[in-house]
């Protein structure tokens, strides 16, 4: 790639000292090794590599490793946890990385992604598959439902995270995980 951008850099540069000497088959005023130097020095080293970012985006959690019990709570009354678990569910954290397990209603979203729908179509291995959650009514009625396990960058404060309905269009939608210590 560098060896691509330095030789567009350097027919351009050559390209412009033929133009600026009146288009003649002059030699050009820029010498090629001073060129080759601006070339370099245009095409910089990123300063940190794609594993880099990801490291940095992964947020970290203030507790211990384990399992505790949290609130799960959305802005909406077609996309919660299932009645059953009470607007309850598991957090666990390993090495101070959170991941809330979720069991929801019924079977209509596919597929979450933490962050905004507008960028979860193009990010599609970001996107968080179902599992599939067996829940019992106070009837003595099972069903199976859905659930996801849905990383969670920050407690006690609401998120952004999108869903995919089974009609095929992503929604988005603020969550919150709230976890107070006993």
């Amino acid at each position: 790639m560098k060896k691509k951008i330095f030789s567009l850099v350097l027919v351009a540069a050559i390209a412009l000292s033929v133009v600026a000497c009146g288009n003649k088959a002059e030699k050009p005023a820029v010498a090629e090794s001073e060129v080759a130097a601006e070339a370099e020095a245009e095409v910089a080293e990123p300063e940190e590599t794609p594993a880099d970012v990801e490291e940095a985006e992964v947020a970290k959690l203030d507790l211990e490793d384990g399992e505790y019990t949290v609130e799960f709570t959305t802005d909406s009354s077609m996309f919660h946890v299932n009645e059953t678990l009470d607007d309850k569910a598991t957090l666990t954290v390993k090495d101070g990385v959170g991941t809330v397990h979720i069991t929801l209603a019924g079977t209509g979203i596919i597929n979450l992604y933490v962050g905004l729908a507008a960028d979860a179509e193009s990010d599609e291995a970001n996107w968080l598959n179902y599992t599939e959650d067996e829940v019992t009514y106070d009837d003595g009625m099972t069903e199976t439902v859905y659930g996801f396990d849905v990383p969670v960058p920050v407690l006690n404060e609401e998120y952004d995270v999108a869903l995919l309905g089974s009609k095929g269009t992503w929604y988005d939608h603020k969550v919150k995980v709230t976890y107070e210590a006993n």
